[in-house]
């Protein structure tokens, strides 16, 4: 079994070793929140890696290895990732040194969970750019790319699709077509077509993330490793070909890897997701189907659940072609997920949703009374 290269034990540890905090993002507003911390002696460091309760700190005299007994919150949202700024031991203080603790987030990548719980998940945390890597080895699937740009707008971060493997579609005409499908469906958002082995859009995507920090996402197989590759400028992840028959990999990323990039910028490279639920992403969704949203403003009632309301003007678009029964439903689909997952943990909207409820159900039942009666009359 092969396993990625850790940032700790490859040729990048050195560059990590000599790089300077302003490497990794480091600024006067992270400088001014650490203050506290740095008065009590210690010292500060980006999280590049994290597992089984310990992490490694890249600090101004290299990486360090930290215990994060003394930062692991209950809530799931709040233990440490891959991007936070800690707080840990000089070296000398402890053995093992521990991280203490972490500086506010400003955003931070999070889905949901597959344990029925209703767990949030941090996937990244102070990201700039989410680099969405789509594969074309495979149809697009429209569905999940909108729930990723959903995830992507709610964190905080500019979204950017990256259509991976372009050079297996060697039709330019049949390219431009895929281009402008995702392009439909992510309103606001830079999609660009990239071939690792061509090296196509590479330089176009190393200019979008030469400054800040940059998640990639998606799911296996999409070639998230070979980009992370191409970026660094070197073999940092470790790479398998995914299957023929369906375009899925194997995860060959194991653990979210935190990386300074030759041009500037920082690069975090996640496994591949299986599940892409939402967490709290309405605002996001909202983003994601802004054209939806707009119109929805239009309609003449502000409640107008766009189904058989007159004046609607969604559905005058849906009439006029202007808007896809597809895109609607995708609309209407994630919304309802991501108000289900909130429902669990709110009592006062698990209220509210029953009401409503109650109240449909209650004018349903009257309209069905009342044609009833018309029909015995």
């Amino acid at each position: 079994m092969s396993f990625p290269l850790s940032p700790v034990s490859t040729s990048t540890s050195s560059s990590l070793s000599s790089s300077s905090l302003e490497a990794h993002g480091w600024d006067a507003g992270w400088a001014e929140s650490f203050a506290p911390y740095a008065a009590q002696g210690l010292l500060p460091g980006r999280v590049v890696r994290v597992d089984r309760g310990q992490c490694d700190v890249a600090t101004a005299h290299g990486v360090v290895r930290a215990d994060t007994a003394f930062v692991t919150p209950h809530d799931p949202l709040r233990v440490v990732c891959t991007g936070d700024w800690a707080a840990v031991d000089p070296e000398g203080a402890s053995d093992p040194r521990y991280v203490r603790a972490c500086l506010p987030r400003r955003t931070a990548f999070a889905r949901s969970t597959s344990s029925k719980r209703s767990e949030g998940q941090v996937l990244a945390a102070n990201v700039d750019h989410a680099v969405i890597t789509v594969s074309l080895a495979v149809e697009l699937d429209l569905g999940r790319i909108e729930r990723f740009l959903s995830l992507a707008w709610e964190s905080g971060a500019q979204p950017t699709v990256v259509l991976s493997k372009a050079d297996l579609v060697p039709d330019p005409v049949v390219l431009s077509h895929l281009v402008e499908d995702v392009q439909g469906t992510a309103p606001g958002v830079e999609v660009v077509p990239i071939s690792s082995a061509t090296g196509e859009g590479v330089d176009t995507l190393r200019a979008i993330v030469s400054g800040g920090t940059t998640v990639l996402l998606g799911v296996s197989g999409a070639g998230k490793s070979t980009l992370a590759n191409a970026l660094v400028g070197e073999d940092v992840m470790t790479v398998q070909a995914a299957r023929d028959v369906d375009g899925k990999g194997r995860h060959t990323t194991t653990t979210r890897n935190l990386f300074v990039l030759p041009g500037g910028g920082v690069l975090i490279d996640t496994p591949g997701l299986r599940g892409v639920g939402l967490w709290d992403a309405e605002a996001g969704v909202g983003q994601t189907f802004a054209e939806i949203e707009e119109l929805a403003a239009e309609c003449r009632f502000h409640d107008c659940s766009h189904q058989a309301e007159p004046g609607c003007a969604v559905a005058a678009a849906l009439e006029d072609g202007t808007l896809s029964v597809r895109r609607l439903e995708s609309y209407h689909k994630l919304l309802r997920e991501n108000q289900r997952l909130v429902a669990k943990t709110d009592a006062r909207l698990r209220n509210e949703i029953r009401k409503d409820w109650k109240r449909k159900g209650a004018e349903g039942r009257a309209a069905m009374a009342f044609k009833r009666e018309g029909r015995l009359r």
